[in-house]
């Protein structure tokens, strides 16, 4: 498997081949497990991997040490490290509860504060996750970015740090992405984005907090099709979706 760029080291561990070897493991093993080729829950060997990425086992344990924050592996007394079992429908259905307490607001907000307005970031973001689309690259790690890099945009310039900070602890875009969508070709993801874009950028706050609500609500249905036997929601009890509600 070839390596996909991780996410910025530190400045002085990049510069350092050590650094350079950690970055490679991490996306290396970060794209095993989101792509599946780590199942759930399987135990990862850290002379298994130092072999197979030839390099020492040093950087494979500063990788999995970083993977264990992502909340993508964890380690155990006896066993070592291993990936993290997927979320069932009812941690599914709690974190896009979360979801829902924090994003339509953080769109009103990002929509209605002018100076920090990111209508415009957003709309090149979605421009540059069409260009990404027809080149050689992996589908699902780049929704996975573009997923990361919209809401982050809309959730920093909605101003609280605190909100964004907890959001982040959630990694709720590399947990879902983990059950394979019904909309694994992003056509639907895009066209919500866009429309929560659009009203952002027209400063519509009520607008983009409703397009944020619908997106979220939709969102869940697309994940929760992985608890299904036959891919519908048919199966799906009405009391397995979000409960909250937007205040109008």
């Amino acid at each position: 498997m070839t390596a996909r760029p991780a996410a910025a080291a530190a400045p002085a561990a990049a510069e350092s081949p050590r650094g350079k070897a950690a970055a490679e493991a991490y996306a290396v093993l970060r794209a095993m497990i989101l792509e599946g080729e780590l199942a759930p829950d399987e135990r990862i060997t850290i002379d298994a991997v130092s072999r197979r990425l030839e390099i020492s086992q040093t950087p494979v344990r500063e990788a999995l040490q970083r993977l264990e924050g992502d909340n993508l592996v964890v380690s155990s007394p006896g066993r070592g490290y291993s990936t993290t079992p997927l979320l069932g429908l009812e941690e599914l259905r709690a974190l896009f509860e979360f979801r829902l307490l924090v994003e339509p607001w953080a769109a009103r907000s990002a929509a209605v504060d002018r100076l920090a307005n990111p209508g415009r970031a957003l709309r090149a973001e979605l421009d540059a996750l069409e260009e990404s689309v027809g080149a050689d690259g992996d589908l699902r790690q780049l929704l996975v970015a573009h997923d990361t890099r919209f809401h982050g945009l809309i959730l920093e310039a909605a101003g609280n740090p605190v909100v964004r900070h907890a959001f982040e602890q959630t990694h709720c875009h590399l947990h879902t992405f983990r059950l394979y969508p019904a909309d694994i070709g992003g056509d639907r993801t895009a066209e919500e984005h866009a429309e929560i874009a659009a009203a952002i950028w027209a400063c519509d706050g009520a607008g983009a907090e409703a397009a944020m609500s619908r997106h979220i609500f939709n969102s869940f249905d697309r994940f929760a099709r992985a608890y299904t036997n036959d891919g519908g929601l048919a199966a799906l009890e009405r009391s397995s979706r979000p409960r909250m509600r937007v205040a109008r």
